[in-house]
């Protein structure tokens, strides 16, 4: 299992990765891997997660950029010492990777920020590379 934890403006984003073997076919260049989000407000402000941005890495070094509204079809609000978490997906075509990203937050007063997701590896601990 591979962790990370990024803090930004009071928003907290720890992440857990792993290989899914059941939904990967390393015969077919496809190793799929799950990764669980947990968002948690720090800061003193009710915040709502508008929009989502990931770049994400495989081995070899092709990069793929991914955006798009809220995170699984959620757009969150979050008050004050509230934590979020999630569940989703990535396919590779590769046994290793990497995914980082933000996600982008309006506060109640209005204003916008970019909460970072620290760098988080994607690996299949039984291939050899």
């Amino acid at each position: 299992m591979s962790t990370s934890e990024a803090l930004t403006e009071g928003i907290r984003v720890g992440v857990e990765a792993e290989y899914s073997p059941e939904h990967s076919q390393p015969s077919a260049n496809r190793w799929f891997f799950l990764y669980t989000i947990t968002i948690t407000n720090e800061s003193p402000e009710t915040v709502q997660l508008i929009s989502r941005h990931w770049t994400i890495t495989d081995a070899t070094g092709e990069m793929e950029e991914v955006r798009g509204l809220g995170v699984v079809g959620d757009q969150p609000v979050l008050e004050p010492r509230e934590s979020y978490q999630y569940t989703s997906g990535c396919p590779l075509p590769t046994p290793f990777g990497s995914m980082q990203g933000s996600y982008q937050f309006v506060t109640s007063g209005g204003s916008q920020f970019d909460a970072q997701v620290a760098r988080f590896e994607l690996r299949d601990v039984g291939a050899i590379h």
